[in-house]
């Protein structure tokens, strides 16, 4: 007995040995593998990782003369002041506005577009049109934004339109009114192209047997992209529905800031321009922190509901 207690004893270091044997014979493998991997590691811990370390400031009266750790604690105040200021309800108001329905209207025009452009057989002309549709998404914000000033203006192409029609022309860029709608069509105008690119790729590996079954069984065009396009597009349409939600609330603040004038501020001020013009331009930079800081909490919230909404639906087969 107490030789196979011995026996048993010694069993456990050699099994350790081993195993990190074949650990140490796996990274030696694929070790050019994890040179390649370094870089976008020491990017995302140097840009993503290393500067949370500064939403401490987001707690604390910051001073930068007296550094991060020696500023004084203030615990929840900023985030009392913003909660409690009386522009929260505006720019919540504004944000989520801007957010949901940037969501809900620009999430199925990319699948209707591959949806179009898998329907197209000749495959030089399917080129051309994805090189037209994709080109908006590499044109600058500011040029976007630019253009918009230049067609909306008064004199501009737009409002002569409106004028032979109606006899008097439409501020858009100074009305609130128009801003959302503006801001949310010509995104959509500008990215559908690129976000149909999951899209059309899926497709593209759907195997033409399926295709072939259903037209002898007789299916229409609506049938086969019913039974055979949004099944295979379903996994992409799930992953991306939940990557938008996840940035429901973070609306960039430079095309927002570029479009803002003096008059569509009830409408164009959303969190992340109150964020810049609060800690950039005016230098409260514990407050600016406080307001990111709820701005990211209430994203990570909306996420885990719309992952647990969109989970739910897909193991009923809703989704």
């Amino acid at each position: 007995m107490e030789d196979a207690a011995i026996k048993i004893g010694r069993s456990k270091p050699q099994r350790g040995i081993k195993k990190k044997g074949k650990l140490k014979k796996k990274l030696m493998r694929d070790k050019w593998l994890y040179v390649l991997l370094l870089p976008g590691l020491l990017l995302t811990l140097v840009f993503k990782y290393f500067p949370m370390y500064g939403a401490i400031i987001a707690f604390k009266d910051y001073n930068p003369m007296l550094g991060i750790l020696e500023s004084p604690w203030v615990g929840l105040a900023h985030f009392k002041e913003f909660i409690f200021s009386p522009n929260f309800g505006m720019l919540l108001e504004n944000t989520l506005k801007i957010s949901i329905f940037g969501l809900l209207l620009g999430f199925f025009p990319p699948i209707l577009l591959a949806l179009s452009l898998n329907q197209i057989l000749n495959d030089k002309i399917k080129q051309k049109l994805q090189l037209i549709l994709y080109a908006p998404n590499f044109i600058s914000v500011v040029v976007i934004v630019g253009m918009l000033f230049l067609f909306l203006s008064a004199n501009g192409p737009v409002n002569a339109i409106v004028q032979k029609i109606t006899g008097n022309p439409l501020m858009f860029m100074s009305n609130p009114d128009y801003f959302r709608a503006i801001y949310i069509l010509s995104g959509i105008w500008q990215g559908v192209g690129w976000s149909s690119i999951l899209y059309t790729a899926t497709l593209a590996s759907v195997s033409t047997d399926l295709y072939e079954a259903a037209n002898i069984d007789g299916a229409n065009l609506l049938q086969k992209i019913w039974h055979i396009d949004l099944p295979a597009m379903r996994p992409i349409m799930v992953i991306s529905f939940i990557l938008a939600a996840g940035n429901i609330m973070n609306v960039g603040y430079e095309k927002a800031f570029l479009m803002q004038t003096s008059m569509n501020i009830p409408a164009s001020e959303i969190i992340s321009t109150y964020v810049y013009k609060v800690g950039l331009q005016s230098g409260n930079y514990a407050y600016s922190a406080a307001v990111g800081l709820f701005n990211m909490i209430i994203n990570v919230v909306l996420l885990l509901i719309v992952n647990n909404i969109t989970k739910r639906l897909n193991d009923g087969q809703g989704l």
